[in-house]
């Protein structure tokens, strides 16, 4: 169970024309992530997923150069079970043995961004390994699933305030959803158009669906506010990302002023950012991105966080199989799991990358009891997605 060999392939799938959408991040022509590839001396793999940018695309170039040249040298020989350790090895570098001995972080220099995601594509590669040579899948490993299914929301929403119920609408039908979320933000040119398309989606939706609404961070504090009065009528479900990530204190403001659920953290890497949102009083909703935020170790750290605050944990699932299904796992099992995002974008990384899928079925996603994560990579598509790192 010693790991032989770690490899990382930048995959780009490209979105035909029909099927791009326009939001603040501009048109999305493709899906890009980083598949992580780890193998034991026995031979058994495990895959894990890394991003380079919150979104959809991405030049995932450095986090193939950082997982194979950086990270990987550090890690040949451990022991694969080893997941607590090995994560402490990525996140402190040279200086492991002092954290591993102490008992706390001396974090490198490069303790956020892309190494963090990187070392949590190999976590997340790790779990697999662990959870296929215990024939186990990966939610028993952490606790078990508190349930069978889970509800899941229709994610995308990009449409004007004439379309933009129509559109919603279509994403319901797909799965017979309980609940969407749609864009709102600098991509609607004024907060008085971005309460527009919410209140056509309310009028077109009617009072039994969930809407939550994401502004990706672009307001300021006085337009999230403005917003936030604007749309006191359409019963919204949560209030995502109102303001930028770097401004933690103006979101625990706009908090403060509404009583819409705020949810927050898809841009924010491990425990210690979400300890601070948590602390100011910043977010009810708590949402890493696994392959950002340091894998499905530190996302469990992070839902821990939650629930001993009261709060509610819902990770960031705009991401390729390995990472929706690594997010999956760990809300399955997460004492304040309580919904699963669901890309209603194209997402060919979501439905090609991998042989199996995640159906929906009333609203909800069936929680896999395969051994690992569950899933079984798609070589040919990996092949025909790989782009030179």
């Amino acid at each position: 169970m010693r790991i032989a060999r770690i490899n990382a392939t930048w995959l780009r799938a490209p979105i035909p024309a029909e099927r791009q959408h326009v939001s603040d991040f501009g048109r999305m022509t493709s899906f890009d992530t980083t598949l992580v590839r780890v193998e034991t001396e026995s031979g058994l793999v495990g895959y894990g997923e890394a991003k380079a940018a919150v979104g959809s695309q991405g030049n995932c170039a450095s986090l193939v150069a950082l997982i194979e040249r950086e990270l990987a040298p550090l890690l040949i020989g451990e022991d694969s079970g080893a997941i607590s350790r090995i994560w402490d090895i990525c996140y402190n570098g040279s200086r492991a043995h002092f954290a591993i001995d102490r008992g706390h972080s001396f974090p490198v220099m490069g303790r956020r961004g892309l190494t963090t995601a990187a070392l949590g594509g190999i976590d997340i590669a790790l779990w697999d390994i662990l959870g296929k040579s215990l024939d186990r899948p990966v939610h028993q490993l952490l606790g078990g699933k508190r349930k069978d299914r889970m509800p899941a929301y229709a994610s995308g929403g990009w449409k004007p305030a004439s379309e933009i119920g129509a559109e919603l609408q279509s994403f319901i039908d797909r799965g017979n959803f309980k609940a969407v979320k749609m864009r709102v933000g600098s991509q609607d040119g004024t907060v008085a158009h971005s309460i527009e398309r919410v209140k056509a989606a309310r009028d077109a939706l009617g009072p039994d669906i969930d809407i939550m609404v994401d502004a990706h961070g672009t307001y300021g504090v006085a337009e999230a506010k403005r917003f936030a009065r604007g749309v006191r009528d359409c019963d919204v479900a949560w209030f995502e990302e109102p303001v930028t990530g770097d401004d933690k204190r103006g979101m625990a403001e706009v908090r403060a002023y509404t009583d819409i659920p705020i949810a927050a953290g898809e841009s924010e890497f491990t425990r210690f950012d979400f300890r601070d949102l948590v602390e100011l009083r910043a977010a009810d909703i708590l949402q890493p991105d696994l392959a950002i935020a340091g894998g499905i170790t530190e996302a469990m750290r992070i839902e821990a966080i939650a629930a001993a605050w009261q709060l509610k944990y819902a990770p960031h699932l705009w991401t390729g199989a390995l990472g929706f299904a690594a997010g999956l796992h760990t809300a399955a099992a997460a004492t304040s799991g309580f919904i699963l995002e669901y890309s209603l974008g194209h997402n060919p990384l979501l439905h090609d990358l991998v042989k199996e899928d995640f159906p929906v079925e009333d609203g909800e996603v069936e929680i896999p009891d395969r051994p690992g994560l569950g899933i079984t990579i798609d070589e040919d598509f990996v092949k025909e997605t790989a782009m030179p790192a």
